[in-house]
């Protein structure tokens, strides 16, 4: 089930369950996972896109190997907070998606969160090369991180 409400999708979720987020770009997903606590987020992978089944599939195989219980998908809203065709584009994906899954989805709002993923990653040294192959699941753990900030204060 999608949930627009980030509200409701926390109260949806199953206690003890970890989180997924993605970072759903035109070429590639990145892929970060939370511990079962939903303290940390931690990046995982970067899903190079194929077609939807193939994409799908490994998301599910994720879900079901790692047990998780809820997905967060970036919402790459513009900055003056309307949504654009991006924004469609990630909500088609999530609806496809919840036909393949009973586990809940819910967005949130992924408004710079490749800067803060890149400054990060040029904070701690990353080679060019090393930063093209990971800013994908790195800024996935930055949405993830953000919205599992917020569960703790529902």
């Amino acid at each position: 089930m999608i949930y627009d409400e980030f509200e409701d999708f926390a109260a949806a979720l199953s206690p003890m369950t970890a989180l997924m987020g993605l970072d759903l770009g035109e070429k590639t997903i990145g892929v970060a996972v939370s511990d079962r606590m939903r303290g940390v987020a931690s990046p995982l992978v970067t899903v190079r896109r194929k077609k939807f089944t193939l994409d799908s599939a490994r998301l599910l195989e994720i879900i079901a190997d790692r047990e998780l219980g809820g997905i967060i998908l970036g919402l790459p809203k513009n900055m003056d907070g309307t949504e654009g065709p991006r924004c469609q584009s990630t909500r088609a994906f999530a609806r496809n998606l919840s036909r393949l899954t009973e586990v809940s989805i819910s967005f949130w709002d992924e408004r710079l969160s490749t800067v803060a993923a890149e400054k990060a990653l040029l904070e701690a040294d990353t080679s060019r090369k090393r930063r093209g192959q990971v800013i994908d699941h790195v800024a996935a753990g930055y949405i993830l991180q953000g919205a599992l900030d917020r569960l703790r204060f529902l």
